[in-house]
């Protein structure tokens, strides 16, 4: 267990659940699927409140992350049979909703039953509860339900397809065949008793006229006329961040050093890194004062003289009065390149309230991103009541911008929100939130968000070059 505290920095039971949620307990040496199920027991008994990463009886939805968890070691162990050629995983899962009801496991193989005898052995399976020659449904120790299924390879596009979009997107792709003279179903697309597609989704997409689609748009949200009148968006990429806005290091609640962040941002090919510290008043160990986040600006000048191949930018963020002030002083933040706010405390304000706060706290005059805005933790604590249209509103006017927050406990922005934001011309940065050197890795669940939400490189902050980043900051 010594690495949960040398290589996670956890140090009590609440930054485990955090850690297994988030993903970063699967990385560890000696951590397979069992191990984290029976931690997540642990975790679930020991009297606390149910939390994201707890284990969960069948019919819970777990954070996308937790699910990732028990959907990479099933796929890898399926792909190593003999009988496999393909394995994939659909349904919400990979339209990349924040939480997963269950996998749909999708497997192209020679002998249906020799791959359901398998998910019969595999170790964190804790019981079947149905089987036949091509498909089964099982429950894992951790409460996830699967269901699996078996299908020839001239089916796998069609098969795929129909078990990842959401009802209402299949219905008009069925519609859609139907007007021309053709049925869709999971086996193919067909023209009578011929089937004419099914090996690709592409081929099925093509047959109906259409591009393909990316699973995070097939929410039935316009994803279809889009994609009728060549309009889709290019969805953000990681390869396009360029740096990332919001990283604590040991100086409040980190775990690693400001030299030992920067290192591992510029290990990961990132162009620019801002240091955010958390203010004092957050409660936060060690946060920062006026004086210690003073010295901290310096430090930051300094690494940046010793050309560390990436450029650090000074910033904090700033806790959120209840009564709309902030954390810390204009003077100081005045010195910073960035300054993010957000709410910590108080969470649990009416609508009204809590939006005047926010409101309140974005008039100040060096505010540049509201962080993580509903304050939501998945499967721990519900999203502050807000008017998000008022916020949005202000955000444009005072020409700020809008986060989202990568930790899977967060996500932060959701998929709605975030595509109203693009909608209305604010820029989103996405976070990681990083509170140790091996968090960067956590970027690709915020950008699975963005792409939820229909965003494109150009619709995010931190993938701007820094020469234009600086621009919009100081504009």
């Amino acid at each position: 267990m010594r690495s949960l505290l040398n290589d996670l920095g956890v140090r009590d039971l609440d930054e485990l659940r955090r850690a297994l949620a988030e993903g970063r307990v699967a990385r560890l040496r000696g951590f397979g699927p069992v191990i984290r199920a029976k931690l997540a027991r642990a975790l679930a008994g020991d009297g606390q409140p149910d939390v994201a990463g707890a284990a969960s009886p069948p019919g819970r939805r777990l954070p996308l992350a937790l699910a990732a968890q028990y959907a990479e070691p099933l796929v890898s162990y399926l792909r190593a049979l003999p009988e496999v050629r393909r394995v994939e995983v659909a349904g919400s899962f990979r339209r990349g909703r924040d939480q997963v009801g269950d996998l749909d496991v999708l497997v192209c193989a020679s002998r249906g039953a020799a791959v359901i005898a398998a998910l019969k052995r595999y170790e964190d399976v804790e019981r079947i509860t149905s089987a036949g020659s091509t498909r089964a449904s099982a429950v894992l120790h951790a409460g996830l339900a699967v269901d699996l299924r078996v299908v020839s390879a001239a089916s796998f596009g069609a098969a795929w397809h129909y078990l990842t979009g959401c009802k209402e997107h299949n219905i008009r792709l069925r519609r859609r065949a139907l007007e021309r003279g053709l049925k869709l179903s999971e086996y193919g697309l067909f023209r009578g008793a011929r089937r004419i597609a099914g090996a690709s989704e592409e081929e099925v997409y093509g047959a109906l006229g259409l591009p393909w689609i990316p699973p995070e748009l097939r929410e039935d949200r316009g994803e279809i006329e889009a994609a009728e009148s060549r309009t889709l968006p290019r969805l953000v990429e990681v390869t396009d961040l360029r740096g990332d806005l919001h990283v604590h290091t040991d100086a409040s609640d980190g775990a690693d050093s400001l030299p030992r962040m920067v290192e591992a941002a510029r290990a990961r090919g990132l162009h620019y890194v801002a240091i955010t510290d958390h203010s004092r008043h957050v409660g936060v160990t060690h946060g920062l004062d006026a004086g210690r986040l003073s010295r901290q600006i310096d430090a930051i000048d300094r690494l940046n003289d010793a050309s560390p191949g990436i450029a650090v930018l000074k910033g904090a963020e700033v806790d959120i009065l209840e009564d709309g002030r902030l954390a810390l002083p204009d003077a100081v933040l005045a010195r910073l390149d960035l300054v993010l706010i957000a709410v910590h405390t108080q969470l649990d304000l009416p609508l009204r309230r809590q939006t005047d706060r926010i409101l309140r706290a974005l008039e100040r005059p060096h505010v540049s991103v509201l962080a993580h805005p509903f304050g939501r933790l998945l499967g721990e604590r519900a999203e502050s009541q807000l008017d998000f249209e008022r916020v949005l509103d202000a955000v444009h006017e005072r020409g700020c911008f809008l986060e989202i927050n990568s930790q899977p406990a967060r996500l932060d922005l959701d998929d709605v929100h975030a595509r109203a934001a693009r909608d209305r011309g604010v820029l989103l940065s996405i976070a990681s939130d990083a509170h140790a050197a091996g968090q960067f890795d956590l970027l690709p669940w915020g950008v699975r968000q963005a792409r939820r939400g229909w965003l494109e490189a150009r619709h995010v902050l931190n993938a701007k070059p820094l020469s234009a980043l600086r621009r919009l900051l100081k504009s």
